[in-house]
Order: C-alpha cells, then structure tokens, then sequence
C-alpha cells in the first residue's frame, strides 16, 4: 500500500467505518439482499414498513460509495450493483425467497397526491359531482382542463365524469392544484425494488413482479404436458405416468381384439359391444331396406332376476377357475413394459 493510499485511509471518517464493516457483515450473513429505490418516500411511511417486516428483514440505508465499498470487502461482485444503487438507496438483507419479498414490501403503498411535473401511471377522472369549490379564480382552471361544469347552489358542480390526464401524461401545476382541491390522489407510494441479489444472481425488477395467476397456468400446462411425456416413455419413477400408459396400453389391446374379434374374458364385453353398435347403425342407415334383406334387430327379453343370478354367479366361479390357467392383460403389459 503505497503513502497516498495510507493518508486516504486515514482521512475516512471512524461513523463510516462502522457503516462499511456493517454492511460487510450483512452482505455475508444473508443470501438474499434487495435493492430499494427510496425516491419520493415519505420518512413516515418508510418507518412504518420497516416496523412492519423488522423480524423479516434489516433494513439499511446508506450512500453509493459505502455499499459498493462493502460489497467489494465482502467479495461480492461490485458490477452487479452499480447500475441499481441510486443517490437514494436502502438494502434489505433478509433468509426470505426474493420474489416473497419483493411483492410484500411493493404491496406496501399508500395514495399520495399529484405533483407538478408527474408522469401519470393510469387515467385520472375528475367526478361528476359538487366540488364544494367556491366560484372565482378557480373557474378558468376548469375551462383550461375542459371540465364541463355549472353552478349550483353557490359551488361549482361538474357535470359528469371528466378524464384529465391518460397515462404518459405530464401533471400540469393547474391539474395538481385542482387534483389536491377536490381531495383526489391518483398516486401510490411505497418502497420501489429496483433488483434483488440472490446468491450470486441479480434479479431485476421486472423478472421480480410477476403475474402469479398466469405463472400458476404456465406451471399447470407444463405439469400436464411433462406427465404426457412421461406416460409416453413410460418413466416408472413416475406413478401416474406408469398408471396413464397401462390405461393406454389396455385400451388399445382392447381395441385390436375388437377389430379382429379375438375374445377373452377381459375384452368380451367391449368385443360384443362393438359388433352390437356396428348391427345397429347399419341397420339405421339402411332403415326399411333392411328388413327386406332379412337384417332385423332382435329384441332380447329381460332375464328373470333368478335366472340372472345364478348366471352370475356361475361366471363367477368359471372367472376363479380360470385364474390360474389365464394370462391377465395387464401383467402381461407389465411384464413387456418391464415394471
């Protein structure tokens, strides 16, 4: 360390010093570590918030050059932060997921008044109504606004619901005096999270403030679609795919039996059914032609209920019977398939 860089460091006062090895503690204790932007944040508010989430997080405010100082001591990458720390800066160190914390503390806010020089975020409408403003000076900022408005019992009454301002507009001196008259705040204040670093990563705003609504259907779509695929390779490790590709396998043995007419105990029923469907609509499509050429359907008459049981129960016995000697379809799938 050369002279000059000796004198330098002795020139740096003992408070920053503190604020330095503090930071450097915070930065390496907490992997999670946001980046607010304080501008326009009222020192009431502010101290609300951190009262709020002080067992969530340590809030830290300091200047640029000491947090970039801390970040270097603290073998952080000093790049990652440089573009996000404004004049204005406050960090908050915090074991919390970084999209948790950003979008409590961004739900923070509360209305705040129109300023000269404001960029509008939404539409502005002044409503129709009494304003309970007396006429006098105040009558040329109306027509300057485009206001339609009459006088009624010694106040001026706007007649209907009037926009004046659409976002990206700039609120005029006019606007905000008349804005603050008739009580109306069309801004939101609150701590703005430019980034969040998280273990090595930065993440700006943007990726930060999702939409959860439309991330939770993109997560359902690609559930969907990966036990698709899983059922498709048949992944064992996954049950349900396992379950889907036997269904899918069953249902297509069942379906060649049925167009070959091969029967066994477990697609009789299918088989049969489908032969019946397919006599059934020939028989509708050649409708009165058919009884010519000797294609009737012939009704069955119900069983008797005794006559039912016993054949149930016969079935039943011949199914235990032949247990043994038949090969069930799906171990026979599941011995082909290896599971």
């Amino acid at each position: 360390m050369s002279m000059l860089d000796i004198k330098r460091e002795r020139r740096i006062p003992e408070w920053k010093r503190r604020v330095v090895e503090e930071l450097v503690e915070l930065f390496k204790k907490y992997p999670v570590v946001g980046i607010a932007d304080l501008t326009g944040m009222p020192t009431k508010q502010l101290q609300l918030i951190r009262k709020k989430f002080r067992r969530q997080i340590v809030f830290k405010v300091a200047k640029k050059n000491l947090i970039l100082r801390a970040v270097e001591e603290a073998g952080l990458d000093k790049h990652l932060f440089e573009k996000y720390i404004t004049g204005s800066t406050m960090l908050l160190f915090t074991d919390m997921n970084p999209f948790k914390m950003a979008r409590m503390i961004e739900s923070e806010k509360v209305p705040a008044p129109a300023k000269p020089g404001q960029v509008a975020d939404k539409e502005i409408v002044v409503p129709e109504g009494d304003t309970g403003i007396q006429p006098g000076p105040m009558l040329s900022v109306f027509g300057k606004l485009k206001i339609p408005y009459e006088i009624k019992k010694g106040t001026v009454y706007v007649r209907k619901d009037t926009v004046v301002a659409k976002p990206g507009d700039v609120i005029s001196q006019d606007l905000a005096s008349l804005l603050q008259q008739l009580g109306i705040t069309p801004f939101e204040i609150g701590v703005k999270i430019a980034a969040v670093y998280d273990g090595g990563v930065m993440i700006p705003r943007e990726d930060l403030l999702v939409d959860l609504e439309e991330f939770k259907a993109q997560v359902m779509e690609a559930s969907v679609e990966a036990l698709g695929l899983a059922s498709e390779i048949v992944f064992a490790a996954i049950p349900e795919a396992v379950e889907a590709a036997v269904a899918k396998a069953a249902m297509a043995v069942a379906a060649i039996a049925g167009e070959t007419g091969f029967l066994t105990p477990d697609v009789a029923e299918y088989v049969v059914g489908r032969a019946v469907a397919e006599e059934l609509a020939i028989i509708a499509v050649l409708g009165d032609k058919a009884k010519e050429l000797g294609i009737e359907e012939i009704p069955q008459a119900p069983a008797a209920p005794a006559a039912e049981e016993a054949k149930a129960e016969e079935e039943k016995k011949e199914e235990e019977e032949e247990e043994e000697k038949e090969v069930d379809i799906g171990e026979g799938l599941g011995g082909l398939f290896g599971f």
